[in-house]
């Protein structure tokens, strides 16, 4: 299974910076020993071309060449560096690069990812670019082109966020667009405290735990599926929903977040859709909870990259 990566761009943090940028690496290591079925890969940057199917030219340029303004850096939370536009262009690459193996293999993933929070013209809550949004518009730009005689005439796209918190920039991104459909599972007292409107939201009590989350998870799938026929997934499967969570507020076990993971899983073989996923957010007390909950994530999506490969095309 493909699962591609940006570890090698670590941002210079002030001390007691409150994002856990050594998660990365330690879930790259991990899969590294422990998932033998991932073959990991060095992402390549987004290009701007590439990221201007979502974002504003203006945007794209003064990320990369350190003229955005002091007001939007703070709202993305991280301070202005080169490797820090690097890093944001490589996590849109690495989504990128999942989608595109995805379509080939079923299942692919992306170590980082999952910047929901990111609009066209603005970053925040620690999201530069919108990977999935980039990501989606470029699948469909590529289905396009490269359209069999007789297939879909477009590209559909599924963007399930089950962050903790709300995809707020991708809702945003896509309102309107009947070729995109837009899914958040989130905490309804959670960041950001104003939401934007996704084609699905599900709001979430604090508090919320496994049985009734997966109840809502089941809900809302089969309304997706009553409502749009995806030709593609991007699947956010956020840590953050996990009770040792600092910032998400609701009480999934690691039990739970796995049953997630399969029951998203499960849905788009039983479709035959592919689907390419992205780590999200994940902001343990314990920095060792949060890459347990992502190596759970990693180690399911290699089982079902596996049923893919011995099912008949």
């Amino acid at each position: 299974m493909h699962v591609f990566y940006a570890t090698q761009f670590v941002l210079p943090l002030p001390p007691g910076h409150r994002f856990p940028m050594a998660k990365y690496q330690l879930l790259r290591d991990r899969l590294a020993l422990e998932v033998p079925a991932i073959g990991l890969q060095q992402a390549e940057p987004a290009s701007d071309g590439e990221l201007a199917l979502a974002h504003s030219p203006a945007y794209i340029k003064a990320i990369g060449d350190g003229s955005i303004a002091p007001a939007v850096m703070r709202e993305i939370g991280f301070p202005w560096t080169q490797a820090m536009a690097e890093r944001a262009r490589r996590s849109v690459g690495a989504t990128i690069a999942a989608c595109r193996a995805a379509f080939r293999d079923g299942v692919a993933g992306n170590i980082a990812g999952g910047t929901h929070h990111a609009y066209a013209d603005k970053g925040g809550g620690f999201c530069v670019f919108n990977d999935a949004a980039v990501a989606a518009r470029l699948m469909q730009a590529e289905w396009g082109r490269g359209r069999r005689v007789g297939g879909p005439r477009e590209l559909k796209v599924a963007v399930i966020d089950l962050d903790v918190h709300q995809g707020n920039g991708t809702a945003r991104i896509f309102q309107g667009d009947p070729t995109v459909f837009t899914l958040s599972l989130h905490g309804q007292k959670n960041f950001p405290f104003r939401k934007e409107a996704s084609d699905l939201d599900v709001d979430l009590p604090d508090g919320c735990r496994d049985d009734d989350y997966l109840q809502a998870l089941e809900h809302a799938l089969a309304e997706l599926e009553r409502r749009f026929d995806p030709g593609l997934v991007i699947y956010l499967a956020g840590a953050d929903p996990h009770e040792g969570d600092r910032l998400g507020r609701l009480k999934l076990t690691w039990d739970g977040l796995e049953a997630r993971d399969r029951r998203v899983f499960d849905w788009a073989l039983n479709k035959r859709v592919p689907l390419a996923f992205a780590m999200a957010g994940g902001y343990g007390v314990r920095i060792e909870d949060t890459v347990q909950v992502q190596v759970n994530t990693f180690s399911v999506a290699a089982q079902y990259w596996k049923r893919w490969q011995n099912q008949p095309r």
